[in-house]
């Protein structure tokens, strides 16, 4: 039997597939006289050798090819992704449902359609809820790439994906002081886009200390929330935050018009104008209503019981600290349960 001839095979400089962009950035350069394939071409290298191993095999008078034992797995690379904070490699800017999307991308500078806050939270958590698997290639149902700026893009209801490089011209630079649900922080690297390149929503500070915040991404393996230290887990001095340019107030509409203050926004149940109703304070409610309530809470001098600040997730704190407006007010009893009412509400935000 002829002895196998492995070769060494470079990603090709053509290909635009993930794999070879991929290891296109991790190899070394091509020395001179190395022939540039696709990375497929290892798999079926590797097929053939096993194939004529196995027929020597037989041909021994062993019987049956016996199944190959499993590789082990290859060493790591130096500069591949490793762990559970893989690389953010994304998709370009593209239309709706990818190239064969229709509209077609809008150009740059096309006029944005507003959205509040509370929309681009809820969107979110639509994806959240899903646990919309990552990938820089696929679309999902609602048209937008399933990377971190094809989420944040979703978000906001953009009319295309952007990528980090691109997100920038649809959003205003603001401080970290300025930060509220909805806006994002944004990390991208202009040398090398392909390396660390990520961006995350703002969804609400988690202490008073503002050292951590609730943030919304999409990365592997799908959509999550999670408490994030600021400005994030890695080059956190990177990361910079940014105001859609299209976020409103109150209720969505043309960006720029005016709307309500954001403690009237929403729902008028009961005729209480912005109470959302008792459903949205309930064990397990995780929403924005919750941070609204705590940090008027905290504005009235009822915070006390906080020992991080108000978050989205309702708790005991925020039920202590919601009593004890009630109690305030000389309410005893059912009327100082704890849960805030219409009537606690309106009295908290008047």
């Amino acid at each position: 039997m002829e002895t196998p001839v492995f070769e060494e095979i470079d990603p090709a400089g053509d290909c635009e597939c993930p794999g070879c962009r991929h290891w296109r950035r991790v190899l070394p350069h091509a020395p001179a006289g190395r022939a540039p394939a696709h990375p497929a071409a290892y798999r079926t290298l590797v097929v053939a050798t096993a194939a004529a191993s196995a027929t020597a095999v037989s041909a021994l008078g062993a019987g049956p090819a016996a199944a190959l034992p499993a590789a082990a797995h290859a060493p790591h690379r130096p500069g591949a992704p490793a762990g559970d904070e893989p690389g953010t490699p994304q998709g370009p800017r593209a239309p709706l449902h990818g190239a064969t999307g229709r509209p077609a991308v809008p150009p740059a500078g096309a006029e944005l359609a507003g959205i509040t806050r509370t929309e681009i939270v809820d969107r979110a958590r639509t994806w959240v809820a899903a646990k919309v698997p990552y990938s820089m290639t696929a679309y999902w149902s609602d048209g937008y790439r399933q990377d971190c700026s094809g989420f944040v893009s979703m978000a906001w209801k953009l009319p295309a994906n952007e990528w980090t490089g691109s997100l920038a011209t649809v959003a205003d630079r603001i401080t970290k002081d300025e930060l509220q649900p909805g806006d994002i922080l944004l990390f991208h690297n202009a040398a090398d886009p392909e390396n660390g390149s990520h961006v995350v929503i703002f969804g609400g500070w988690t202490d008073g200390t503002r050292t951590a915040y609730t943030a919304y991404e999409q990365t592997p393996p799908h959509t999550r929330t999670r408490e994030t230290p600021y400005a994030y887990w890695t080059n956190s001095g990177k990361y910079l935050p940014y105001r859609y340019k299209g976020v409103t107030q109150g209720q969505a509409g043309k960006a720029g018009t005016a709307t309500a203050p954001p403690a009237a926004a929403g729902p008028a149940s009961h005729g209480v104008a912005g109470y959302p109703g008792r459903g949205m304070f309930r064990p397990g409610a995780d929403n924005a209503y919750v941070t609204r309530l705590g940090r008027q809470l905290v504005k009235k001098g009822f915070g006390a019981s906080y020992t991080r600040g108000p978050g989205p997730r309702w708790g005991e704190a925020d039920r202590r600290g919601v009593q004890a407006f009630q109690r305030a007010q000389g309410w005893r009893g059912g009327a100082a349960d704890g849960h805030p009412g219409p009537e606690t509400w309106r009295r908290l935000f008047s």
